[in-house]
C-alpha cells in the first residue's frame, strides 16, 4: 500500500472530478465558448460521461491499495470506450478522419448506448477482479 488513506481520496477523487470536467467540456456535454457539440445532448450522454469519471475514480483509489496493481490497458479502454460512448461522433476528429461524417451518423451514432453499456459492464468487471485480488480492498 502506497500513501496515506487521505492523499489516495483527494487523488482518486481529483481523477474523477478532472475526467468529469475534461470529458464535459471537450465533448460539449458542459456548454462552454470553445467547443460547440453539433449532435442533440441526451440524458444517457450525461450517464456515461458520469460513469466514466466515477469509475475512472474508483479504479484510480483501487489502483493506490495494492502493491502490484492490474488492469491499467483496461481501465485505458474503458476510459476510451467511454468517451465515445458519449462524445459527439462528427466532431471527433479521428473518426472524421476515418469516416465519413454520414457513415459516423448512420451506422455509429446509433450503436454509441451500446458502446457506453459494454464499457460500463467491462469498467466495472476490472474494478470487481482488481477488489477481489486485493488484500486492503477487504471483502
Amino acid at each position: 500500500m502506497t500513501g496515506r488513506p487521505h492523499l489516495r481520496l483527494v487523488k482518486s477523487a481529483g481523477v474523477g472530478v478532472g475526467t468529469f470536467l475534461l470529458f464535459g467540456v471537450v465533448t460539449g456535454l458542459l456548454p462552454n465558448p470553445i467547443y460547440v457539440r453539433m449532435v442533440e445532448r441526451t440524458p444517457t450522454d450525461y450517464l456515461f460521461l458520469l460513469a466514466t469519471a466515477a469509475f475512472a475514480a474508483v479504479f484510480v483509489y483501487q489502483r493506490s491499495l495494492t502493491d502490484d496493481p492490474i488492469g491499467d490497458r483496461y481501465a485505458a479502454g474503458g476510459i476510451v470506450g467511454g468517451f465515445l460512448a458519449f462524445g459527439c461522433p462528427i466532431c471527433n476528429a479521428v473518426l472524421l478522419a476515418l469516416f465519413s461524417s454520414s457513415a459516423l451518423m448512420t451506422y455509429f451514432d446509433p450503436l454509441r448506448p451500446a458502446l457506453g453499456a459494454a464499457s460500463v459492464v467491462a469498467f466495472g468487471g476490472l474494478l470487481y477482479y482488481q477488489r477481489r485480488r486485493c488484500e486492503a480492498c477487504g471483502r
